[in-house]
């Protein structure tokens, strides 16, 4: 299966500033997140339970996202190291695994994005009120 893929050194090292990037990302939306839960609490209003349920779901959510994200920079790394000292067929594979990892590091960040659309909108709801 793996018998045509060739992957050359450079290949993984354009997804060092990507993915650098999109940590980067990940991180001020956990920054963001944990001064609005501080917010909240230093506030002393009640806090509707949907909305506890929400930040705690987000949190979650973007701590998978930091974490497969990081699991796929440390692959991206590791597969350089495997093309460096001549396995292209090990790099080849691994480098799969990373893509995939970053895929779904990707797929959780749209998750976490709609969860904090339905955050905003019961936001909205009790301004409604």
């Amino acid at each position: 299966m793996f018998d045509n893929i060739h992957v050359s050194l450079t290949t993984p090292a354009l997804l060092f500033p990507a993915i650098s990037l999109l940590l980067l990302a990940y991180t001020n939306r956990f920054f963001s997140l944990a001064a609005l839960i501080r917010n909240l609490s230093a506030d002393g209003k009640p806090i509707h339970t949907d909305q506890i349920k929400n930040l705690r779901q987000r949190i979650s959510i973007i701590r998978r996202m930091q974490e497969s994200g990081v699991l796929s920079f440390a692959l991206c790394v590791l597969c350089m190291i495997f093309i460096y000292v001549g396995f292209n067929k090990t790099g080849s594979f691994i480098f799969g695994c990373s893509l995939l990892l970053l895929l779904y590091s990707l797929l959780l960040s749209v998750i976490e994005i709609r969860i904090s659309v339905d955050a905003l909108n019961i936001h909205l709801e009790e301004m409604d009120k």
